[in-house]
């Protein structure tokens, strides 16, 4: 269930299609690999990042996002792109179009997270080219670009 701006939302709109701004980060290690999380939702891995709250930034939002999804602080290293092609449907019936603004982070403080949370299952690297099952087609997209640029 949907907690705070976006909850309230849904407590008035319900199911009805969305347009939703998200942000996320690309943190890449030493290896060259990408940093996922295994969604509690969907059981599909993503990027750490999510839904904007009201008036937050993009990069806020990352940086918030970042830290519940995964325990590491980060910062901004530079944005990557924009992102506006992302119909989804959750497994409860909600379908959102995101757009999410992409960045590059490097982690500043925190620690990964050890346990399950309620919105992360797991968390693990991987190689660009040998990716698990990803959340949607925007995940996908995102990833292509930042093989391609970080």
């Amino acid at each position: 269930m949907a907690t705070g701006y976006i909850g309230e939302i849904r407590k008035l709109v319900g199911h009805m299609p969305l347009i939703l701004n998200t942000a996320g980060g690309i943190l890449v290690n030493d290896q060259h690999q990408v940093l996922l999380n295994l969604r509690t939702d969907t059981h599909n891995w993503s990027l750490p990042g999510g839904y904007m709250e009201f008036g937050e930034t993009f990069a806020q939002t990352c940086i918030r996002e970042f830290k519940e999804d995964s325990g590491l602080d980060v910062e901004i290293v530079e944005p990557l792109k924009l992102f506006d092609q992302g119909i989804f449907s959750y497994p409860n019936g909600d379908k959102v179009q995101t757009i999410n603004q992409l960045y590059l982070v490097r982690p500043v403080g925190g620690k990964l997270l050890s346990s399950a949370t309620d919105e992360t299952l797991q968390l693990d690297y991987f190689d660009f080219d040998h990716l698990p099952p990803l959340l949607n087609q925007q995940t996908e997209d995102m990833l292509a670009f930042a093989r391609d640029h970080v």
